[in-house]
């Protein structure tokens, strides 16, 4: 079963959130979600040509774009052009979803019950939401706040002052002190001075045998999921923002950030204070030094460093040159 954190409302036509907009068709809107993952009566949007090869096989109802782009999306998807594609989604967004542009405290957090959790060790102070699942053998440390719907697996150890929110976390997981997980990701679209929020309706997924050290943060999706994959070791101070989706056997090193919707592959390396910008794609079995600045895709088994990222080879080449000089 699916965890949700955030519900839409029900019974929502397309022609009540566009009713500027002449369309061919209407129908009743399930849900907002991204081009690969959208289905039969979900909304989609397609705001940019990078994302082409998904668009051209989406399987969602409706879909959010413009002229220009409109001729990649499937015959029966119904089109819905407009000048741009993020304000729209913004204004979908709060349409459908009333409550994900700001962050709520969760007014539901007690005292975790013992006859619930019998095989969970819990520290002091620590708070539970409604609804919150923790699997057998784990423990929690004091100061905790675990909120409203969370899912945490069997075998774990949760350090002391954490926040988690809007997460499912797998077996076996290690989080250290001080994380915030699943808060609202950086999202604003400057429209004539003011910046306009940007909903954030996905949640953050951690799977089996992850380890996170202290002082973390790590965002929720916007409109996708956060994903960090099986045995990814995360450094301290390590930030990871809305969409990104970290691979298998991972080594992200302290003071690394991510930009949001980067994609990681599996055994990736990443050294000291690396920066990763957003909507890129890192391929598998990739390292990257300290200090680099990544602004483009890597592909596969590539070694790089410098900023911007270069590969390796040419990295100490040019700097061989410049001491030469």
């Amino acid at each position: 079963m699916t965890v949700r954190f955030f519900i839409p409302k029900k019974n929502v036509k397309i022609s009540q959130i566009f009713p500027n907009i002449i369309l061919k068709n209407d129908f009743k809107i399930n849900e907002i979600k991204p081009l690969h993952s959208a289905s039969s009566f979900d909304l989609t949007f397609f705001d940019n040509i990078k994302y082409k090869s998904i668009a051209l096989k989406t399987n969602g109802a409706a879909c959010i774009t413009t002229d220009k782009l409109a001729k990649f999306l499937p015959r029966n998807t119904l089109i819905i052009p407009v000048k741009n594609v993020l304000i729209e989604l913004i204004k979908a967004l709060n349409k459908l979803y009333s409550k994900a542009d700001i962050e709520y405290p969760d007014l539901s957090l007690k005292n975790p019950p013992k006859q619930k959790y019998k095989s969970v060790i819990f520290g002091k102070n620590t708070l539970i939401g409604k609804n919150v699942q923790i699997g057998k053998n784990t423990i929690i440390g004091s100061n905790t706040i675990i909120e409203q719907n969370v899912r945490i697996g069997k075998n774990c150890v949760i350090g002391s002052n954490l926040i988690i929110k809007n997460t499912v976390i797998g077996d076996r997981v290690n989080i250290q002190d001080g994380n915030k997980i699943g808060q609202k990701g950086f999202g604003f679209i400057p429209v004539n001075g003011k910046n306009i929020k940007f909903p954030h309706i996905g949640k953050v997924i951690i799977e089996d045998d992850v380890e996170i050290a202290s002082g973390c943060t790590i965002d929720r999706g916007s409109v996708d999921d956060t994903v960090i994959g099986k045995n990814t070791y995360l450094d301290n101070q390590v930030h990871i923002a809305h969409n990104v989706k970290i691979g298998e056997n991972c080594m992200i090193a302290g003071q690394v950030g991510f930009a949001g919707s980067s994609n990681v592959g599996n055994n990736v390396s990443i050294g000291g204070q690396a920066g990763v910008s957003g909507h890129l794609k890192i391929g598998n079995n990739v390292k990257i030094g300290g200090g680099s600045g990544v602004v483009k895709d890597i592909e596969d088994n590539q070694i790089v460093m410098g900023y911007p990222s270069i590969p390796l080879k040419d990295f100490l080449k040019k700097n061989k040159d410049n001491n030469d000089k």
